[in-house]
């Protein structure tokens, strides 16, 4: 079950309620990084985003949950809960079609607590990483395969 959803470039959650800006956050938290602050994070990463790709992502719901449910796991042949920072979920621009009937909604899942161990790990900043891992999900919403994903993060 999502515990917390947005709508893609619009700069709220459901609901109507602002997120609340991330830099507010302290850097030294007491605690750690709760749901609500990645998605203050995943929004902000959003709104930087040229104008024309965000049209391009509007609709699509941003979910951060927990960490990744089991059969998540099992549908993409992983053990461990740690392995998955997010995931998208939908059918790729490049594969869609006016004709189509409408599906699910396309989402991309971040996953709290695998972020927050690789920010552990890596030392990475927090905003820089739940970014690229919000920006790699809608990578694969644009048909980019990880090994494309790679080659321009590379280049």
């Amino acid at each position: 079950m999502p515990n917390s959803l947005l709508d893609a470039g619009s700069g709220r959650a459901r609901g109507g309620a602002m997120a609340p800006d991330p830099r507010d956050l302290s850097l030294r938290h007491t605690t750690p990084p709760s749901l609500e602050d990645i998605v203050a994070l995943a929004e902000t990463a959003l709104d930087a985003l040229p104008e024309a790709l965000r049209e391009m992502v509007r609709g699509t719901a941003i979910i951060v949950e927990e960490i990744p449910d089991d059969e998540i796991l099992a549908d993409l042949g992983l053990e461990s809960a740690w392995e998955l920072t997010g995931l998208y979920r939908g059918v790729p621009l490049t594969q869609k079609s006016v004709l189509d009937v409408p599906r699910e909604p396309d989402t991309v899942l971040l996953f709290r607590e695998p972020i927050l161990l690789e920010w552990i790990e890596t030392g990475e900043d927090l905003f820089r990483l739940v970014r690229n891992v919000l920006i790699h999900e809608i990578g694969h919403h644009f048909g980019l395969s990880d090994e494309d994903i790679e080659r321009l993060e590379r280049d």
